[in-house]
């Protein structure tokens, strides 16, 4: 499944980054050097990258969460694998838009992990279920289209504050294009969502 593949892939570049700053920096996401020097792998490569263990864990625990359900869903409903891993990588690709823009002339910005393309692959299942639990603070149980609604504000209100060297704008865009993705690829899945209300 090509769930297990990006976990195996991720988690294996992140690793060996822990220890290899050379190469941290080479694949991170850093917008002045994407823009001005056209780096544009780095659009892609930041995603293998992470900055610690637990923030390795936290990505890659949500994705194979939610990884192998979406997986079989989009096979189940005609998207097939090149459908999910349009919506993975296509996650992370809308996740940086934002700071290709924003960030394009500061060299010392630097953004790094999956969480636009988890976030993807989290809002997609809300999409398809949104009735589904998800462990709010990975403890109480909530309808997915709540916890959708809640992380969404969160996002938006975070992305005002400075400090935590979170990037909430990626997990904001990388949500909305995995609710944008599969409406635009199959749009009777528009319907089948408000079905649920």
């Amino acid at each position: 499944m090509i769930t297990y593949i990006i976990l195996a892939v991720t988690i294996l570049v992140s690793i060996y980054c822990f220890n290899n700053q050379a190469l941290f920096y080479k694949l991170a996401l850093i917008p002045s050097r994407v823009i001005h020097q056209k780096e544009w792998y780095r659009i892609i490569t930041h995603g293998f990258v992470h900055a610690d263990m637990t923030h390795l864990f936290v990505n890659m625990f949500t994705f194979w969460s939610f990884g192998i359900y979406i997986e079989r869903a989009f096979k189940s409903i005609g998207l097939g694998s090149l459908g999910f891993i349009g919506l993975y990588f296509g996650g992370m690709i809308a996740a940086s838009v934002y700071d290709l823009i924003k960030r394009r002339n500061d060299p010392y910005y630097v953004s790094i992990g999956a969480s636009g393309a988890v976030s993807a692959v989290l809002f997609t299942s809300i999409f398809l279920n949104p009735w589904s639990k998800i462990l709010f603070f990975a403890v109480i149980p909530i309808p997915g289209i709540l916890f959708g609604v809640l992380y969404l504000l969160y996002c938006q209100f975070m992305s005002r504050r400075v400090g935590d060297r979170i990037n909430h704008n990626a997990h904001f865009y990388g949500a909305l294009y995995g609710v944008l993705y599969p409406a635009i690829l199959e749009p009777a899945l528009i319907q089948h969502f408000f079905s649920y209300f």
